[in-house]
């Protein structure tokens, strides 16, 4: 009877265990992952998001999404303040719950290259801008999305520069150091200030000292040379001409800064002010400013940008180029993500490239310069219209995106005591050779 008993019980309980593993079965067949996907047609992926200034538009892009793929939910997850997006990406793997997409600075893309997908064959790599993609392949195989371009330079303010030059500023005007130094003194002669210059150490050191490296040739092989022979201690920066064609411009700007008597006191917000107010006719800076300078801008006046030069021959390279690159890039995530989630990503990056409302979302929401050739929408702004120019004419000196992450730190200070006078160019060129030698 005890047997019986037991034999019925074992009965009743592997009919329940039956039922229940079919109902959990039932809901997760194809699309279980760790992202809680509940169907066979629904999915939901997430993306970390560097972007900060951009996250409403993001969200507001995954509703737009959701509309356009009712299959899929995309949720998006910010960076926290202070922290980089590699900390936070290196966070959640070690928590073991990566998001799907992780929107990464280009020098954090090799870092993560094992754990993502490797998308070479995506239909977007066809109409990706020249050099977009160079950076994030390796062996031959690219593994971001690029996501946006930025670029920087003189940020000139027209109605300074129309009156400083007695009828319409014409940037083609200024293509060496000698055009710029006239036309700082027309500035100066109308009774504004040149320019102004940020101390930020990241302004002076990844920015202006980057193009340094970057304005060493169009060769993107050749600037990867110059850095590895900075590295092995084989240049001598003291006679290199790109790099002292660099800093004769630098002095110029020492000369006419607004801030010379005091040139570390300035912040960042200082700058927009100083531009939109027209109390300066330049202002060396990139195409995410605009919001500030737009905020100060009484004038409804017109704004662009005019390369650094760094020769009095018009023809050197750098003279009339920009310094633009892909500044953020989206990975998908291999390790934890579901192939249903990958499949879904994909439609996500395709949806930005091809469809109307992502490319929307792109330009006229997020104010984002795309790294495509087929999206023909032209930004609202006009520093982002000044760099799809330069873009279009093929006159882009690509930035260097992959310096150590103190470099900007570390040499923008060497920066700040060249500004100061506080070391002097030889000086400068010893501490920054010394970095890259002990660069590990």
């Amino acid at each position: 009877m005890k047997t019986q008993r037991t034999w019925m019980k074992l009965s009743v309980l592997s009919l329940i265990m039956v039922v229940l593993l079919s109902a959990c079965g039932g809901g997760q067949t194809g699309t279980e992952s760790n992202d809680g996907a509940s169907s066979d047609s629904d999915v939901k992926i997430t993306l970390l998001n560097s972007k900060a200034e951009i996250n409403s538009q993001l969200e507001q892009a995954a509703k737009d999404f959701h509309a356009d793929h009712p299959e899929i939910t995309l949720e998006i997850v910010p960076v926290g303040n202070g922290q980089s997006p590699f900390e936070k990406a290196s966070a959640l793997y070690a928590s073991g719950n990566p998001t799907t997409m992780m929107m990464l600075d280009t020098g954090d893309v090799e870092k993560f290259k094992d754990r993502v997908l490797d998308l070479t064959n995506e239909t977007w790599m066809k109409d990706a801008v020249e050099n977009s993609t160079g950076t994030t392949t390796f062996d031959g195989k690219n593994y971001a999305f690029p996501f946006s371009i930025e670029g920087y330079g003189f940020i000139y303010n027209q109605n300074v520069l129309d009156q400083a030059v007695g009828g319409t500023f014409d940037p083609q005007t200024i293509q060496t150091t000698a055009q710029l130094d006239d036309l700082f003194q027309k500035i100066a002669a109308s009774g504004k200030s040149p320019l102004i210059i940020s101390p930020m150490d990241w302004s002076l050191g990844a920015h202006y000292l980057g193009l340094a490296y970057g304005g060493q040739s169009p060769d993107q092989a050749q600037v990867q040379q110059f850095i590895a022979n900075l590295k092995a201690g084989q240049v001598d920066l003291a006679s290199n001409a790109v790099f002292n064609g660099l800093m004769d411009t630098f002095d110029l700007m020492k000369t006419y800064n607004i801030d010379k008597a005091s040139p570390l006191s300035g912040t960042y917000e200082r700058g927009p002010e100083v531009l939109g107010k027209g109390e300066v006719g330049l202002w060396f800076q990139g195409n995410w400013a605009w919001p500030q300078i737009h905020s100060f801008d009484t004038a409804d006046g017109k704004y662009g940008f005019l390369p650094v030069p760094v020769s009095n021959n018009p023809e050197d390279f750098g003279n009339t180029q920009i310094s633009a690159a892909v500044s953020k890039r989206i990975l998908i995530d291999k390790e934890k993500s579901t192939p249903a989630q990958q499949d879904a990503a994909k439609k996500f990056l395709d949806w930005i490239v091809y469809q109307d409302k992502g490319q929307d979302f792109l330009v006229n929401q997020a104010s984002v310069i795309p790294a495509f050739k087929n999206i023909t929408l032209e930004p609202n702004d006009p520093l982002g219209k000044s760099i799809s120019e330069y873009i279009k004419a093929g006159k882009i000196e690509e930035s260097v995106s992959t310096l150590p992450a103190d470099h900007w730190s570390k040499l923008g200070a060497s920066m700040q005591k060249y500004l100061a006078d506080v070391i002097d160019r030889g000086e400068l060129a010893k501490e920054i050779q010394s970095y890259w030698t002990n660069v590990k």
